[in-house]
């Protein structure tokens, strides 16, 4: 994923703007990311990736997810046609 990609769809929220977010706003657990143009509150497919992004900056790491925005897109349909939580 790019960092211009959005991570969470429902929001169009890019990964940049969320790393550019936890930098300035050092949010000591993941929920706070929400606060960041709403990101993880609507379908919430993207939780476990906001999860994941919190970890890799909390770890020092520079935050990115290596999944291709078409996959992600792809992967979120089918989530939402089963209205499951499994990103797996």
């Amino acid at each position: 994923m790019k960092p211009d990609d959005h991570v969470c769809l429902c929001f169009r929220v890019s990964q940049r703007k969320l790393v550019n977010w936890m930098k300035r706003e050092q949010p000591a657990v993941p929920s706070r990311m929400s606060e960041c143009l709403g990101a993880g509150t609507g379908c919430q497919w993207c939780v476990p990736f906001l999860k994941k992004l919190h970890a890799q900056w909390s770890a020092g790491e520079e935050p990115g997810l290596t999944v291709s925005p078409e996959q992600y897109a792809r992967r979120r349909t089918v989530y939402r046609r089963r209205g499951d939580q499994t990103q797996t």
